[in-house]
Formats: C-alpha cells, sequence, structure tokens
C-alpha cells in the first residue's frame, strides 16, 4: 500500500504539487483567483463532468446556455438574493470607452438572469415541469486566501440546474431527486460524503431551505461540494412566474435549484492521492493504462513491437490506453506515470515477451501481476474494477472513521481545534444555540444530518434542552 504521510500531514503542500507535476493546473495566471487547466487535468475535468451530464440527461434534465452578463435591474429584484451577493459581484460599467446605462454584472450564479426568460416560455400547466442546467463561468469577488479549485474569484466548472413545477409537492421531490444523482455522481466517484441541511444563517439566498455535500480534505477540513435548494415561490413571485391551471386559474410556480463546482475534482484528486502522487478512479483517468516497453540490448524490436501491439489492443477494445516509447529511463517514466494516477501501467520486457504476457502493476497498492496475453482485455478489466473499489473503500474508511461523536463541547473543540474530522453533537434546533455552538467551539455548523440520522438521547450543549437532532460541526474549507 502507497504511503499517504505527507499526503496528510502537508496537505496542502502536496496538493500544489500535484497541480503542478500532474499537468493539473497553472496557478501562475497573473490575476488573483484565476487558474489555467492545462491539459491532463482538463480530460479529468471533463471525464467528470460527463458523469455529471449523463445523470442529469438520464433524469430529464437537458442542457441549455445563458449568456453571462446579467442587468442590474434583473439582478436586483430579488432583495434577499442580492443582500447575498451584493458583497461578491463584479460589474461591468463600461463597454469601450462609453459608460453604460445599465451596469451589467458578472454573474454570481445565474437565478436572475434564468427566472425572467422562465416567465417568457411559462404559460400553462404543460409546459411543466421545467428542468434544465448548464456548466459554465461564474465570478465571485473572494476576499479569503484563495485556492486553486477551492476557493476561487472565477469557477470555470459551475454545473447549476434549475426546474420549475407546478405545486410544492413536485417541487420537494424534485430536490429528493437531486439528492439522489448527487448520490449517485459522488459514488461513482468514489468520494465520501455526508448529507446535511443547511442551519438557516447558512442557506442560500433567497431559498427556504438548503442541502449540502461535504467531505474531508486529509488535512481534516470539510470541503462543500454540491448543494441543493427548494426555492419555494420566492424567485417565482418577484419574476412573474404563473401558469395557468387546467382550471383556468393562475399560479405561482415552485422552484429548485443545485450545483456543483470544481470543488468536485479536487475532491476526487484529495480523497484518492498518496504521496506519490494523484491516485485516480479509472472511469474519471485520462489515461486508464500505460503501456511501458523495456527493450534489453539487442532485444529492442520484439519488446516495441509487442507493446505496440498491446497498446492498440487495449485501444481497439475501448480502453483508455497509452504506449510511453520516449527515450527514457523505465524508473523515469514510472515516476512520471504514477505523478499522474495513471490507474494500471503494463511493462513488457524481453522475459515478458518470451512468455506471451504482460507485467501489470496497480497504482493504488503498487501490487505486481503478471498477465497472459490471451487474456489480457478480461484481466485489464477486472484489475480496473478492483481498483476502483478499493479506492471507493479506502476512501469511506477514513471518512467514517474521521465522523466522530461529540457529547459536548469540549469533544466538540478538540475535534475541530485538532482538525480531527467532523464532529456529531445533539442539537435543540433553535438558531441562537446553534450559532453559540460555532462561536465556542470556532467550527463551522454544517447543519443537520439528514443520511439514516437518528436523534440522540441527549440534550443540547447550550441550553440542556432535549436535543431534537444530530448536528455536524467541522472546521470548513
Amino acid at each position: 500500500m502507497a504511503k499517504r504521510e505527507r499526503w496528510q500531514k502537508n496537505f496542502s503542500e502536496w496538493f500544489s504539487d500535484i497541480l503542478r507535476d500532474a499537468d493539473i493546473m497553472e496557478t501562475r495566471y497573473p490575476v488573483k483567483g484565476l487558474f489555467v487547466w492545462l491539459p491532463h487535468g482538463l480530460k479529468l475535468r471533463n471525464s467528470v463532468l460527463g458523469i455529471m451530464r449523463r445523470l442529469l440527461e438520464e433524469s430529464g434534465h437537458q442542457e441549455v446556455l445563458f449568456p453571462q452578463l446579467i442587468p442590474e435591474n434583473l439582478f436586483k429584484k430579488e432583495a434577499e438574493h442580492i443582500r447575498g451577493f451584493e458583497g461578491q459581484v463584479y460589474w461591468v460599467t463600461h463597454g469601450g470607452h462609453d459608460k453604460l446605462d445599465v451596469k451589467l454584472a458578472l454573474r454570481p450564479t445565474s437565478e436572475t438572469s434564468i427566472y425572467p426568460m422562465f416567465s417568457l416560455w411559462i404559460r400553462s400547466h404543460a409546459d411543466l415541469p421545467i428542468k434544465l442546467y448548464q456548466v459554465v463561468n461564474i465570478f465571485r469577488y473572494e476576499t479569503k486566501m484563495t485556492k486553486p479549485m477551492i476557493r476561487l474569484r472565477e469557477v470555470t466548472t459551475f454545473k447549476e440546474a434549475h426546474t420549475a413545477h407546478a405545486d410544492a409537492d413536485e417541487a420537494e421531490a424534485q430536490v429528493m431527486e437531486a439528492v439522489k444523482i448527487y448520490k449517485r455522481f459522488f459514488d461513482e466517484l468514489g468520494v465520501p460524503y455526508v448529507v446535511s441541511k443547511r442551519p438557516p444563517w447558512d442557506t442560500f439566498a433567497g431559498a427556504r431551505y438548503s442541502i449540502a455535500f461535504d467531505t474531508l480534505a486529509p488535512d481534516g477540513r470539510t470541503l462543500q461540494i454540491g448543494t441543493v435548494h427548494n426555492l419555494g415561490q420566492n424567485f417565482a413571485k418577484v419574476y412573474g412566474l404563473k401558469y395557468e391551471a387546467a382550471g383556468g386559474k393562475h399560479h405561482y410556480v415552485y422552484q429548485t435549484c443545485y450545483g456543483i463546482s470544481e470543488r468536485v475534482i479536487a475532491a476526487v484528486i484529495m480523497v484518492h492521492g498518496d504521496d506519490n502522487g494523484l491516485c485516480l478512479p479509472p472511469n474519471v483517468a485520462p489515461i486508464q493504462v500505460v503501456v511501458v516497453p523495456i527493450p534489453y540490448k539487442a532485444k529492442e524490436a520484439p519488446v516495441e513491437q509487442i507493446a505496440t501491439a498491446v497498446k492498440n489492443e487495449l485501444a481497439t477494445a475501448g480502453f483508455r490506453a497509452h504506449l510511453d516509447d520516449r527515450n527514457l529511463r523505465p524508473g523515469n517514466k514510472f515516476y512520471y506515470w504514477e505523478r499522474r494516477g495513471v490507474p494500471l501501467r503494463l511493462e513488457i520486457g524481453p522475459e515478458d515477451v518470451a512468455k506471451e504476457q504482460v507485467t501489470a502493476v496497480l497504482r493504488d497498492t503498487g501490487e505486481k501481476r503478471a498477465i497472459p496475453r490471451k487474456a489480457l482485455g478480461t484481466k485489464v478489466k477486472q484489475m480496473l474494477d478492483e481498483i476502483a473499489e478499493n479506492l471507493r473503500e479506502r476512501a469511506w474508511k477514513l471518512f467514517r472513521e474521521s465522523l466522530k461523536d461529540a457529547p459536548d463541547l469540549g469533544a466538540t473543540k478538540g475535534i475541530v481545534k485538532k482538525r480531527g474530522g467532523i464532529a456529531r453533537l445533539p442539537w435543540c434546533g433553535q438558531e441562537s444555540c446553534g450559532k453559540e455552538i460555532e462561536e465556542q467551539t470556532g467550527g463551522d455548523m454544517l447543519g443537520e444530518e439528514l443520511d439514516g440520522a437518528q436523534a440522540p438521547a441527549g440534550t443540547c450543549p447550550i441550553c440542556s434542552k432535549r436535543a431534537k437532532t444530530s448536528v455536524l460541526v467541522a472546521k470548513a474549507y
């Protein structure tokens, strides 16, 4: 098993090094909080988005693309929403040398650009439900310390879905569908998570309530990787989103929205990595199998021929395979592909040629196995499936070990201060007590645990009233 000491103890340094060494992201762009996707990273990003697009399309969503600019009068129409974002908005005030009559916001999110168009498209109950999504750039003037993929001023991978429904029950069902979609998505990535209902003071601006998915970074801090919001009729009433029912009466629609960002790619990188670099799940790895010929003296030709044939056979079978025929020492090639997280390496030397086999090396464990040439495709698929399951189990094991019951503030504070994971403690449900828990522990309240949580038998650590729910507290990014 590969070591994970530096990965855990020096995570920030490890993460920065991996982005550069593994050709993921260039961090030296001369605008704070903006970064450049590099080829290997962009392929990883697109593979991850491919899973999300498939899940959304399978559940009846359709992809759209809205403009980047939002007129100030539309953006400021929903008062609660603008209060939530007014300190983060970038404004366009000039076109060339001319001052604009109406300022334009670079979208921080798209409710205020999409919903005015919904008002043109929704006329009767026959137009409902609407289930749309887009993958776009958004801009937020982040004043805290920026970090690639995690805290940005330009989010380049913002998937947002927006839906409209005839009644509250349909909207609530859509929230639950969105949660299921996200669970399937993160399960396919092997990323562990906890699902929580956010406290009122951390609810999306303009929403009735918000649900969030959080995972854990190796440094013990939580990372929010997905959100789902029930908007009720708040935006519908502001933007006039009404439909005519079968009986002729007009009603406001009910809405939901839900999103992810490149924090998801950060999560894949961080939860599966180790001291040797990336360790990518095979379903999203840009290269699933790298073939490395190891010629010796006068036997270069047959080794290289067989290596080429192996690579072509795998590519024909549908694997993302690559032949590394560079004039480098084998050890240098091994290090290069380990850093980039290629799940499976196939080595072919003179002895392998003679035995009609290849030597497979699994990235997650470093284990070596001999594979008969005649069973190549079958064995490669089996090993990639095994690697995917191993990565998923390893990540969930560590995550579950980091989710700890904390019956009182002292225990919670200890977990938060040491960044020891997520503390689960009893809570009466009152906002004042929740904010006091945050203040006294120095943590961030993720909210009410939703997945399989049972009401604890304890009492609220602030007011001593009987607890109504379990609440999660951690140090968050």
